[in-house]
């Protein structure tokens, strides 16, 4: 059994359904997902300040669940708290942009994201740099209008956000799409026939990439970027996380 932990440092549940519904028919046998989310937070993370937030809530929440989960999926475009996650834990962290860009460059030279709010822009595109792929970017391209449901708006917002794709195609000479946001779960598969190049849906390709990670059996990096200091003590974090700083440089 593998076990993927699926985190949405989100709080709105309905986002998880939505994830959970994309991904679970892409399940292999002997994979079990085990959906959780936020308990505290924002319904949706769309600024900096809103991921910094959710960056630690997100090492809280892996911690305080460690040694339930052989992989662990940090489920929201931006990837808040992945570095830090991948640095304490020892099992593998994947972030739902990352496992989405780095798909998208295995099916094209230039991808494309294509998303719901004009306040995803900056955060989005520096979760791009971070991962090194923005030679690899042809345009980030997102709506400018306001949507009356989180848990909807993909239903609400569907031509217009092909529109978008097509546009990102044709001007940005696109040669995948990437429809980013936990909200946007499941979309893919609806608009796949209307946009001429592949459509990423992100989830399902941070789970394949779960599976993958586990099927490897990785050690834990303990040198390069991910070698740690000497443990130190810490004032007011969950024991978990206190527990993590305090097991120092793996071995």
């Amino acid at each position: 059994m593998t076990r993927i932990l699926l985190f949405n440092p989100n709080t709105s549940e309905d986002v998880t359904d939505r994830l959970v519904n994309a991904a679970r028919p892409a399940l292999a046998p002997g994979s079990q997902l085990i959906p959780v989310t936020a308990s505290r937070g924002v319904p949706y993370i769309a600024t900096r300040a809103e991921a910094a937030i959710a960056s630690g809530i997100v090492l809280e929440t892996l911690a305080e669940r460690e040694g339930s989960f052989d992989v662990a999926i940090v489920a929201a475009f931006g990837d808040p708290g992945l570095g830090g996650a991948r640095e304490l834990m020892t099992v593998p962290v994947i972030g739902l942009a990352e496992a989405a860009m780095l798909s998208a460059c295995m099916l094209g030279l230039k991808f494309s994201i294509v998303s719901f709010s004009r306040a995803l822009g900056p955060w989005f595109r520096e979760c791009v740099a971070m991962h090194g792929l923005l030679d690899r970017l042809a345009s980030i391209r997102l709506l400018d209008s306001k949507f009356t449901s989180l848990a909807q708006v993909q239903d609400e917002k569907e031509d217009l956000l092909v529109d978008l794709a097509l546009r990102a195609v044709e001007d940005d000479e696109a040669d995948v799409i990437i429809l980013a946001g936990a909200p946007l779960a499941g979309l893919a598969a609806r608009v796949r026939d209307r946009i001429p190049v592949p459509v990423v849906e992100s989830v399902i390709a941070a789970v394949k990439q779960a599976e993958l990670l586990v099927a490897l059996n990785p050690k834990k990096a303990t040198a390069g970027t991910y070698r740690r200091p000497a443990p130190k003590s810490s004032i007011g974090l969950s024991p978990a996380l206190e527990q993590l700083l305090l097991s120092g440089p793996a071995v």
